[in-house]
């Protein structure tokens, strides 16, 4: 029973890890490199940020009830940074999308090996802490009657 209560606080200290991985990758491109965030950028990290902060607070309570909302949290992040990539990478897309702001969405600073793109790090950060985040809740009854 204790190895559930250790492998729930490790998932969330991975969640947490991602977390700070994309906030940091984020403030490196635009902060460092002067890349300008477009809209849909701006969406992922308005909901990436706060992450650092909710599961550096939970990592310290050994709070594991915070995952449904860091769940649902990373599914909307992981939908948008989806149909980012999908402006990016997709012709249908691209050609149907609407105006995007001062930077366009189908603009690709990076575009390493052809596929990762800046919405595909993101995408790859909310799948890391939606995973966590499922496996944290599907395991909450258990650790709960520790």
């Amino acid at each position: 029973m204790n190895n559930t209560k250790r492998s729930v606080e490790n998932l969330l200290f991975v969640a947490w890890a991602a977390s700070i991985i994309a906030m940091f990758g984020s403030l490196y491109f635009s902060e460092i490199k002067q890349y300008e965030p477009c809209a849909l950028c701006w969406y992922q990290r308005i909901i990436m940020y706060p992450f650092t902060i909710i599961l550096g607070i939970a990592i310290i309570r050994k709070d594991h009830w915070i995952s449904f909302y860091t769940m649902i949290l990373s599914a909307i992040g992981a939908f948008i940074s989806t149909y980012h990539y999908l402006i990016q990478k997709v012709s249908f897309f691209s050609d149907h999308t609407l105006a995007c702001g001062r930077v366009p969405c189908t603009g690709q600073y990076i575009n390493v090996f052809g596929f990762i793109t800046i919405p595909f790090l993101a995408l790859t950060a909310f799948i890391i802490i939606f995973i966590c985040s499922y496996i944290i809740w599907t395991r909450s009854k258990e650790v709960a009657a520790l």
